[in-house]
This record gives C-alpha cells, structure tokens and sequence, in this order.
C-alpha cells in the first residue's frame, strides 16, 4: 500500500537561533513530528523554551539548523515563497497590518498566493472570503476598521486570513494570548471545529493548559531541555509527561482533577463529608487556604460535615473546641482563618 505524503512533517529538525559574533543557539533538537489531517494539536512548554522558535521553523519562516521541514513530501527549503504561501498559513500575535484596512481587506490578503500579478479578485476569491470570514463568526466585522476592533475580534479577522489563503496547514503562535477566558474558550472551540470540519492541520502554541486539555487531540509538550514529548492528552497526564514538562517547586500536578494547584505544607488535617457541587467547591476552599482534605476523619483533628437545607446549604464543624455551624462557605472559611491564628471557636 503506497504511503501517503503527510501535509507537514519534520525529519532530524533542530531548531534555534543565530547568537552574534557566537555559535547558533539550540533550542531542540532531532525532532520528528508530523501533523495528520483533521487534527488539533496545542505546543506548550514554559516560558522561552523555544515554542514560536519552532513554529517559524516549520511554516519556513526561518531556516533550521539541521535536520528538514516536509510539505507533501517537497522540502520546504526547496519551495518558493508562493508555494509556500499555497502550502502553510501563520498567524502571528505581532502580524496584524497597519494603517486604513477595514477586516476585508486584511481578509482579502490571504488571496495574493492565488490572484495574478495584478492582485485583482476574481469570483472564486470572494467566494472563498466570504466563507472564511462566516467560518469564524467574523461577518460583521468586515466593514469595520482594523484599528477600532477588540484583541478577540482583530484574531478572529486574522485566522479568516489563514483560511482565505487556502492551505491545509495552519499554525498559530500564541493566538489566545490577549483575549479574555469566554474569548479564548471561543476561539479554541472555531479552530478545533474547523479542524475537524475542513480536514485541516492546526498547530497552535498556548499557554493555556486547562483549554488545551480539552480541546487538542495530541499535545506536543516542549521542556527546557529541548525534550519534544507528543501524544494524546489523557496519555500525557496519566504517564506524568505534563508535571515533568511543568516541574516546579511551587506546583503539584493533580492527576486526578488534571491541573497544578500551588504546593504548601498544610496546616492541618480536615475531614469533609458531603456531595455534589457544594462539596467539591468547599474541598477547593480549605486546599487553597491551605488544609489537607480528607474524606474520613482518620486523624483528622477538625471533621466538617455539609447538609442541604430549604433554599442552602450549613457546614457543620467538629473539632477539639466543641461543635458549631455556619451558614456560608465564606463563614466557614473565614472561622477557620481565625482558629488558625489563635482565635476561638466558631461563632455561627
């Protein structure tokens, strides 16, 4: 059976950059990575190991220091700038255009790898704008000026950009970087759609780790040491590749719930019972404020228990200074600040 030629692959890539007057810095190194049709893959690592390095290296936009890019078999080094253009769509967080463009217009940009040396628009082209300004939710914005639009609506005119220019990869360096979470939840959910959709290889880089983990089908998790971990999410979790990618003296990875929560000694041991929603909110509320939740008393020195009431919910707590109740989950919280700090026992 004949291989197909995958859209975009890398082959012994090392990337990095040119120090003056110095050797060549390298960020990483004999990597091998592919994108497949129909995926949604999420770049992430800590800060300055080299994510937006490596992102221009594959669209071509700065050379490798060994090893090669592959678009369909065709070494990207060999291709020329249209061709490239045709081949792979990137979008900057610094690549926005200036000056009197309205979103059309910018739109319409993504069609000069396809119009003729006179940049005239044809049918198909404004056909082909259309559909990506509709694929983004972005219609309404094509009359507006550039300068006049928020951070979320200037990326949404940028990705129908990438998708005018017709190609079946796209890759985003930092795309989410300045919206707010309704913003950035939005815009992964477009992209992940479109993926899927349009048969489409999206690789995006973010810091977002929470969004990344619901939405890509394979992360590639970059470390300091230039190590490229790939796979699926759930399996990237549960063998420990993210805490190590993340590993900090201040964070612990919670395998269980899927994300870091600030290490601290707790100050004490505390038994909680109850259900749903309410209880999983109060077991976050003594994590935070530093307590080691436990759902037996063991040898929990203070037990709280969490009942349903008519219109609410009461907390009530044992503990070596007797037993009391609150009526609020800021009550409980704020009573067991004051033990803490050598106040009495709680006051309802």
């Amino acid at each position: 059976m004949e291989r197909k030629a995958s859209p975009l692959a890398a082959i012994e890539l090392e990337v990095g950059y040119p120090v003056k007057g110095a050797t060549p810095r390298s960020v990483a190194r004999a990597l091998d990575l592919e994108l497949k049709p129909g995926e949604f893959v999420c770049l992430l690592g800590p800060n300055g190991v080299g994510k937006s390095t490596l992102i221009r290296t594959l669209s071509g936009m700065q050379d490798p220091l060994s090893g090669c890019v592959r678009i369909l078999d065709t070494s990207i080094a060999e291709m020329s700038p249209k061709e490239k253009a045709r081949a792979v769509s990137v979008v900057l967080t610094d690549s926005l255009p200036v000056g009197m463009f309205d979103g059309y217009s910018v739109v319409a940009l993504g069609r000069h790898p396809h119009t003729g040396w006179t940049g005239s628009l044809g049918e198909r082209d404004r056909a082909r704008i259309d559909w990506a300004l509709d694929a983004v939710g972005a219609r309404e914005l094509a009359s507006r000026q550039v300068s006049e639009l928020s951070d979320g609506e200037r990326q949404k005119i940028m990705i129908a950009r990438a998708l005018a220019q017709e190609t079946r990869v796209m890759l985003l360096d930092e795309p989410t970087a300045f919206l707010d979470l309704p913003r950035r939840v939005e815009l992964m959910r477009t992209l992940r759609d479109l993926a899927r959709r349009e048969g489409l290889c999206i690789l995006l880089s973010t810091h977002d780790l929470d969004l990344a983990l619901r939405s890509a089908d394979k992360l590639w998790l970059l470390g300091e040491k230039g190590i490229l971990t790939t796979g699926m999410p759930e399996e990237l979790a549960l063998a420990g590749d993210i805490a190590r990618t993340f590993a900090s003296a201040e964070l612990d990875w919670d395998v269980e719930h899927g994300s870091f929560r600030m290490h601290r000694h707790a100050c004490a041991r505390v038994s909680l019972e109850g259900e749903g929603s309410v209880a999983i909110w109060t077991r976050r509320a003594l994590t935070r404020i530093g307590y080691e939740v436990a759902s037996d008393s063991g040898e929990s020195s203070l037990r709280i228990r969490i009942e349903s009431l008519e219109g609410g919910y009461c907390w009530k707590v044992a503990g070596p200074r007797g037993e009391s109740e609150v009526s609020s989950l800021g009550a409980l919280v704020a009573e067991l600040l004051k033990m803490e700090h050598g106040g009495d026992k709680f006051e309802k």
